[in-house]
């Protein structure tokens, strides 16, 4: 019942946000071409992959263009980091990046609330620890993205997620959906090395 009303919730948000959804994508086109959307196979529930909807914030090719700029994580971001785009900046401090992700949870993909969801490659390489947070279905916010986000690094997310899972109520996700909304608007996340990342991409 409750995954249900994620999903009316979502449609309902979809169309009151259909005005800002397309005006965001022509502003994509219009200032850095072709494909607006990024798509990207991602971990659901039980490790079983979907494709992830994002508003495109970064140039094409910038996992590949991650080695020619010396970083060791291909998922990591560096200072000023010039495989962001100009619009994707203010999209990804704004989250309104994740806006697409809204028919995700309409499909049936995500929840509004869970632990992010990962790459395969990375979900290849969890522990059975790790792999607690796939119990449920990921979701566009969660608890992890409240408590530090982009601050923190893997294995404090896996400490968070699995917590989460364990305390999970719709009392807990409008909480974290209240969290999500008053903190919208952020800074630049700081820069740091994510040693899990490396090692799993080695």
């Amino acid at each position: 019942m409750w995954d249900f009303i994620h999903r009316i919730v979502a449609f309902s948000a979809l169309l009151v946000l259909l005005p800002l959804i397309i005006f965001v994508g022509v502003w994509i086109r219009v200032s850095d071409g072709r494909g607006v959307l990024f798509v990207q196979e991602r971990a659901g529930r039980g490790g079983v992959p979907f494709r992830m909807l994002k508003f495109r914030s970064m140039v094409h090719d910038s996992v590949a263009m991650s080695s020619s700029l010396g970083m060791a994580d291909p998922y990591g971001l560096i200072e000023n980091d010039p495989r962001i785009t100009r619009c994707g900046r203010f999209l990804r401090r704004t989250s309104l990046d994740e806006l697409p992700q809204l028919w995700n949870v309409v499909r049936g993909d995500m929840l509004l609330v869970g632990p992010r969801p990962d790459v395969l490659p990375q979900v290849a390489h969890y522990s059975p620890l790790d792999a607690r947070r796939l119990e449920v279905k990921p979701g566009i916010t969660g608890w992890a993205q409240v408590n530090g986000r982009d601050d923190i690094d893997w294995p404090q997310r896996f400490i968070l997620d699995r917590w989460y899972v364990d305390n999970r109520t719709p009392a807990l996700d409008m909480r974290i959906l209240w969290r999500t909304f008053t903190s919208l608007n952020r800074g630049e996340p700081p820069v740091h090395v994510d040693h899990l990342n490396i090692d799993r991409a080695a």
